[in-house]
């Protein structure tokens, strides 16, 4: 059968044949536009609570989510009813009218889900905010996306109030209780009471799939952190297009069977968000959380938790599993598919995984961004025929998706053809809504016909197979977390005698990349680099901190516009020149 999509401007032509799950291997169009090379799937219009009614009912008793830690945890039945009482509570206690926002700063802890789908099913919005931000850092989210409430756990009160202090903002703090015998102060709500208390009284207006729903915080191609419009649409069209029954390796549980997920990437960024947590309902998995990430921690999961079946990661963990003798094979004797993604994973990392843990472990790789929903491509699963895994490639594009590749200096965005290397732009329904009161920043993302400009750059081949080779954009990925140079380099400007500064990511053997900064002193100025670096890090969360040094230097390469050409001092860096 041969699928048209309807796309403005363009039409593209793909052979299907879906009865032997064939993908033919020729999916680019005649206008050099890319597709997934499958039908289109129908995107349900419905809300994120509308659409998860039928999996919470048909997976009622299954485990949903359980701490590695403490065991604690909660089947999905119970989430449907905890997270309703959390929406009729956070609605008539303390008066949110639709579409407030409400902040969740929570570490992996099997509350997360609770809170997120409580805050949705009062048709608020939930925007995440790190677990490792400092004050300052939580201050300015909180006062940017005007949250009303917030949820936290007890381990990070005192940062959360030192933050609420200094946004003097005097909104309800909801906490969770993840220790025995943890007190609250006073005038602090304890979640677990809060979501077991069933209200009745009240009448939540509906929601509109078209509402926004998440608000996750980016630096887009630059810049500061900004406020990520994504809607009910964005997120389930993207749960749906991951899930493509043609592309789907993943079993629903049934009987004495589930799927089993290590919640190793954190809840609050998108990957882990609508990947992993908001993934996983529809086949009613099991996620299995620890709450701070550590390396002790990590390695017990794994060997407690052996019948752990699928893992999604990125590839700093991909490079710890390879490299830490303490991670016997044995662990990763059940597990099917790794999926890997917030950076690229070389061929060669992918075939070191598969010589430790054995060739029955399908590692594939996923791609894709905060402004995306996160995903836009994926490897497809060995089992579908005429289709050969790439080591090294990002994959195809998702079903309802096209992207190509365009010159960055083309402001007609005309496509390239194969094998060049050029700018990715998307287009799909996964695709946010904009950036939260920044019109402007939306305008330069995303163009009028609704492509999205990634700043990745890299390439497809003749058989629509895309490979990532550079960040256009200059946004530093640590262990897969985003590292805006902007928010740094204005911490170090304000530190006494520094006149201009720059910050670059440089690599590193386990994180990926980590900050390098280089400061221009004032004139007649001496800088202490080591008071400098410790003025930094006292201010940023742990992957922010200046790993890669602090470089002193005269002057800091600008175009004539007065722009810092950090590209230029990265390749400098990799000349070995500074």
């Amino acid at each position: 059968m041969f699928k048209r999509f309807p796309f403005k401007n363009s039409f593209v032509r793909c052979k299907v044949d879906v009865r032997i799950n064939r993908v033919n291997s020729s999916c680019v169009s005649k206008t050099n536009i890319v597709s997934s090379g499958l039908d289109d799937v129908t995107i349900p219009n419905l809300t994120l609570p509308q659409f998860f009614e039928e999996y919470h009912d048909k997976f009622h008793d299954f485990t949903a989510i359980e701490c590695a830690v403490t065991k604690r945890r909660y089947n999905y039945g119970q989430i449907r009813t905890k997270s309703s009482n959390l929406a009729k509570g956070l609605r008539k206690y303390f008066k949110l009218e639709d579409q407030e926002v409400v902040a969740v700063i929570l570490t992996n802890i099997p509350e997360f889900p609770i809170a997120n789908l409580g805050i949705l099913k009062a048709n608020l919005i939930a925007t995440s905010v790190s677990p490792a931000f400092t004050s300052d850092e939580i201050c300015r989210q909180l006062i940017d996306s005007d949250a009303k409430a917030i949820i936290t756990e007890a381990d990070l009160l005192p940062t959360v109030k030192t933050a609420l202090q200094n946004s003097s903002k005097n909104i309800p703090l909801i906490v969770v209780k993840t220790k025995n015998h943890q007190e609250l102060p006073n005038k602090r709500i304890d979640f677990h009471q809060f979501v077991g208390n069933k209200v009745d009284d009240v009448v939540i207006p509906e929601g509109k799939p078209g509402d926004v729903a998440f608000l996750p915080y980016s630096s887009g191609t630059t810049g500061l952190p900004k406020g990520v419009e994504l809607t009910h649409t964005n997120l389930v069209a993207n749960i749906v297009q991951h899930n493509n029954p043609v592309l789907r390796f993943k079993q629903e549980a049934s009987g004495n069977f589930q799927e089993v997920l290590p919640a190793i990437l954190p809840l609050y960024h998108i990957f882990g968000y609508n990947v992993v947590m908001n993934g996983i309902p529809i086949y009613g998995g099991k996620l299995v959380t620890m709450g701070k990430f550590n390396q002790k921690g990590f390695i017990t999961m794994m060997e407690n938790y052996q019948d752990s079946t699928i893992f999604y990661l990125v590839p700093p963990l991909v490079l710890l599993l390879i490299g830490n003798s303490q991670i016997e094979r044995r662990y990763l004797r059940n597990i099917r598919a790794i999926l890997s993604g917030a950076a690229p994973l070389a061929a060669s990392d992918e075939e070191r995984f598969n010589q430790k843990f054995g060739n029955h472990i399908q590692s594939l790789q996923v791609y894709g961004l905060t402004e995306s929903s996160p995903l836009a491509t994926a490897q497809y699963p060995k089992k579908i025929e005429g289709n050969e895994l790439h080591k090294g490639t990002i994959g195809k594009p998702l079903v309802n998706t096209q992207i190509k590749i365009v010159d960055s200096e083309d402001e007609k965005n005309i496509p390239l053809e194969p094998n060049i290397k050029g700018e990715l732009l998307i287009k799909g329904p996964q695709v946010m809504k904009g950036y939260l009161n920044r019109s402007e920043e939306t305008k330069k993302s995303v163009t009028e016909d609704g492509w999205l400009k990634t700043g990745d750059i890299g390439y497809y081949n003749d058989e629509g197979f895309f490979f990532i080779t550079d960040r256009f954009k200059e946004l530093i990925k640590v262990k897969g977390n985003q590292v805006p140079p902007a928010e740094l380099e204005a911490i170090i400007r304000s530190f006494p005698g520094v006149l201009e500064a720059a910050v670059i990511g440089i690599p590193h053997e386990t994180s990926g990349e980590v900050p390098r900064a280089y400061v221009v002193p004032k004139t007649g100025e001496v800088i202490n680099t080591k008071n400098l670096t410790e003025f930094v890090n006292t201010k940023v969360a742990s992957y922010k901190k200046l790993e890669g040094g602090i470089a002193l230097v005269d002057d800091i390469p600008k175009n004539p516009s007065g722009k810092l050409l950090r590209r230029l001092l990265k390749q400098q860096y990799l000349n070995n020149k500074i």
